[in-house]
């Protein structure tokens, strides 16, 4: 399945969650056993060059894709959560939304690891840059930061420091 036929499993949703924003749902993409399949495959072309020891996935549709992609690759997952999502004591950083302020969290310690970073939409490229900084603090470095759709018009690229793939170019 190319490219562009996978693109087609992507339902646009006008106003959603709010007035003037078009919401890209991937669950029409993943549902479909063909077009998920492709996607997986087509996003591992992508970052088969690149050296890691683990795959973190940013809560929570960017799961999907790392630990698809961690099962395919026999690597190990890392979830990157919501503030007091995780158990246990993890290691946390603050950034800045376009509507406010969040909190991401990661629970492991990563010293030494090469991660790949796994998202589904690479939008103005804030929480991706905080997840960057987050495996970063934890003693990980960045390899790649892989996201399935980039909506090229906000030029969220510019707010990430390490080599960017990307599926789906809107």
């Amino acid at each position: 399945m190319q490219i562009r036929e996978i693109e087609t499993f992507i339902s646009k949703i006008p106003d959603y969650p709010k007035p003037g924003i078009l919401f890209y749902d991937i669950s029409t993409l993943i549902s479909n056993d063909q077009a998920f399949k492709a996607t997986v495959d087509s996003l591992y072309d992508l970052i088969k060059n690149y050296k890691f020891d683990l795959i973190a996935g940013i809560d929570a549709r960017g799961f999907i894709f790392a630990s698809s992609l961690a099962y395919k690759l026999n690597k190990g997952f890392v979830m990157i959560r919501k503030k007091n999502k995780l158990p246990g004591k993890t290691i946390s950083i603050d950034y800045d939304l376009e509507y406010g302020k969040d909190t991401l969290e990661v629970n492991v310690n990563l010293k030494s690891k090469n991660i790949l970073l796994v998202d589904d939409l690479l939008a103005t490229g804030g929480t991706a840059n905080a997840a960057c900084k987050l495996l970063e603090k934890s003693g990980g470095t960045l390899t790649c930061f892989l996201s399935l759709i980039e909506l090229n018009f906000l030029n969220g690229r510019k707010n990430i420091s390490v080599p960017i793939e990307t599926l789906i170019h809107y």
